[in-house]
């Protein structure tokens, strides 16, 4: 038998259902999570935003941004909180000249900061356009004085440049060259970058030593240094040297990466041309030449780099060729032959000689294999297109050894009597060694030739 229903039943109940849903619909989409979003904010719609910015102070800055992927009204709920006082005074930290902890963990703690800081600011602007974004960002680091173009009274002491930097870099990474180029040209309105180069380009090296000074820091902390990939130093790289002529390129690629003094950190001029300088004095030179060469950009040639090296070596007067020749070793195999090749085809082969020469002896000094001197020396004979000019050549080389003992010689016994007997008997075992010299250089070379 069938029972009955009592359909009395289900009418009191769901009045009772409705109503306890209409008091409670501020709650149910916290409450069920498969419930439908009533807008782009989703859960937080029910939040207060004072609520809404108390999690904000709880959460890290990597939450913080993670957060702004999930709709265009939470990442602008959050730039609005990056806006107020109190976002601002907790994410613009500005302990940069605190180096009381151990280890310099501060500076690794302040830079880590930065880096996710750029990270947000990347993800809560992302559907704003690149002047916008710029703008913005501008407005809001802005306050920081040390993130200025000569905003900081100790420069040499303080790591806002370089978390400048790391936000910036970590704010680009990834964007094309074109948005790239658009960051270069609005940070060279910001600080008038490109009106302070031409002050120091057309001054006399070491007249504006501060300016000089804050164009190395700005351009080494906050565009070149720290870039994991070396395509993107080298773009940067690329728009602070490109625009200007082959001499101002070669006088701020040595404000740039030339010696520094180490009290002051100003720019050392005369080092290339009093004495011979370490290999520390060159090597951020050199690799700045390795890098603009090997990457491969096309705004460079192989043509541009090595005239490039060739008026750096005349900045701000003519180099030891022992700085020349250290500064070609430490630029690596390429730029070293490139550089040499250009000299045998251009008929230069007397320069090219006593280059060898001083190859030679900085490898002796800063003990490098003395068989790669002579390898190059190799390679580059097979550069002249016919035995009498490599014979030639070989000969220069003998005859520059003998030239460059006699002139170290002359500068250390200045007031030797010409006509003394010893001094003349060195003169003549120095050029027996240099004719023995070139007849071992004929046989072998024109034996590997063969």
């Amino acid at each position: 038998m069938a029972s009955r229903v009592n359909t009395s039943f289900t009418l009191i109940p769901n009045q009772k259902y409705r109503r306890r849903n209409h008091r409670s619909s501020r709650f149910s989409n916290i409450l069920d999570p498969d419930s439908q979003p009533l807008s782009t904010l989703g859960n937080f719609k029910a939040l207060p935003l004072e609520i809404f910015q108390i999690i904000l102070r709880c959460l890290s800055v990597k939450d913080i941004s993670v957060l702004s992927m999930v709709s265009k009204t939470v990442s602008q709920h959050i730039i609005n909180y990056i806006s107020t006082s109190s976002g601002s005074k907790r994410l613009l930290l500005q302990d940069f000249h605190n180096l009381e902890l151990p280890d310099r963990r501060q500076d690794s703690t302040i830079l880590e900061h930065y880096r996710s800081l750029g990270l947000l600011f990347k993800r809560c602007t992302l559907l704003l356009p690149t002047k916008e974004r710029l703008k913005y960002i501008h407005k809001i680091l802005a306050e920081v004085s040390c993130f200025k173009f000569n905003g900081c009274v100790t420069p040499l002491q303080c790591l806002g440049l370089p978390c400048y930097g790391m936000f910036l870099q970590t704010l680009t990474a990834g964007w094309d060259e074109l948005e790239c180029h658009r960051v270069y040209n609005f940070l060279c309105e910001l600080t008038n970058l490109s009106r302070n180069m031409q002050t120091v380009v057309c001054s006399k090296p070491g007249v504006a030593t501060k300016l000089e000074l804050w164009i190395r820091l700005f351009c080494r902390n906050v565009l070149l240094d720290r870039w994991t990939r070396q395509s993107d130093s080298a773009f940067w790289l690329t728009c602070i040297l490109k625009p200007w002529p082959m001499v101002n390129q070669a006088r701020l690629l040595y404000i740039i990466f030339g010696p520094v003094a180490p009290q002051d950190g100003q720019v050392v001029w005369q080092k290339m041309i009093e004495g011979p300088a370490d290999e520390p004095s060159l090597k951020g030179l050199a690799d700045a030449i390795k890098l603009l060469y090997d990457t491969g950009t096309k705004e460079w040639t192989a043509d541009d780099v090595i005239s490039l090296v060739d008026e750096l070596s005349v900045v701000p007067r003519e180099w030891l060729l022992e700085n020349n020749a250290h500064l070609l070793i430490l630029s690596g195999n390429s730029v070293c032959f490139t550089f040499m090749a250009s000299k045998a085809m251009n008929g230069r082969a007397i320069e090219l000689a006593r280059l060898i020469v001083f190859l030679a002896l900085v490898c002796e000094k800063e003990l490098y294999c003395m068989d790669w001197a002579v390898k190059m020396m190799q390679k580059v004979c097979k550069v002249f297109s016919t035995p009498v000019e490599r014979n030639n050549f070989l000969q220069s080389v003998a005859n520059a050894f003998a030239y460059v003992i006699m002139e170290m010689l002359q500068s250390v016994l200045s007031d030797h009597d010409e006509d003394n007997r010893s001094f003349l008997d060195l003169f003549h075992l120095v050029h027996a060694q240099a004719n023995f010299h070139k007849e071992v250089l004929y046989l072998t070379m024109n034996t590997l030739s063969t």
